[in-house]
């Protein structure tokens, strides 16, 4: 028998992640040192609880102790995924950020909407977040788009069960540009299949369909 009872991330030279590191402590005294796949996201990690096909929505919260930025959600999501890119918000310690999306007259603002502001006026989505915690609660596309008429949210900050699960993983590589290491990447990949997500360096092919095709009507390619 053991307990661990430190965890701590292994780093190459040049202090890219490899994987986390755990050491622990025998009845017998001895210290016994193992490896582990680095955290994706604390709802992938252990397996992925599956959601309610009947679930009608529910209220997201910032993670401040009080006065909580809250925004309520009139549907359930589509499109839940887990994204490696360096944009979204992720929680402290986790590779993987976990977004979806929701008709945008679907979401409202239902309290403290003074908090709240964009992260970032020049990217597509506009990313409004909490300017205490930093929590994002929603991001908004205003310009023309494919995904005009979405927005993204995190349902991580609902204490509601029945949301949609992760159905993929998105921008996987991305993670490469932020500092993990590429020799890592294996790893995490195998623990994505683990848990069920195919791993994509983009979107899901019918995301991917459905943005050559907004770009193929624009252009007169295909019929609008």
């Amino acid at each position: 028998m053991s307990c661990t009872f430190l965890s701590s991330f292994i780093v190459n030279p040049d202090r890219k992640i490899l994987s986390t590191l755990s050491l622990s402590a025998s009845l017998d005294g001895n210290f016994i040192i193992s490896t582990m796949a680095p955290s994706l996201h604390p709802l992938v990690d252990n397996g992925i609880t599956q959601g309610d096909a009947s679930f009608s929505g529910g209220k997201l919260r910032c993670l401040c102790t009080a006065n909580q930025v809250e925004v309520s959600l009139a549907s359930n999501v589509v499109h839940n995924h887990v994204c490696g890119c360096s944009k979204c918000w992720k929680p402290a310690g986790a590779l993987l950020s976990l977004i979806a999306v929701i008709p945008k007259d679907k979401l409202s603002v239902t309290a403290n909407s003074d908090k709240l502001e964009i992260v970032d006026s020049s990217a597509a989505i506009q990313r409004y977040a909490c300017k205490e915690c930093g929590t994002h609660l929603y991001g908004r596309i205003e310009k023309d788009h494919p995904f005009h008429g979405l927005d993204f949210v995190h349902v991580e900050l609902s204490d509601s069960q029945g949301w949609q699960e992760p159905q993929f993983a998105a921008f996987v590589s991305s993670i490469i540009e932020q500092g993990f290491a590429p020799e890592g990447m294996g790893e995490v990949r195998s623990k994505l299949k683990s848990v069920g997500l195919e791993s994509y360096d983009a979107l899901s092919p019918p995301l991917m369909d459905a943005i050559a095709t907004w770009t193929a009507k624009r252009s007169g390619k295909l019929p609008a």
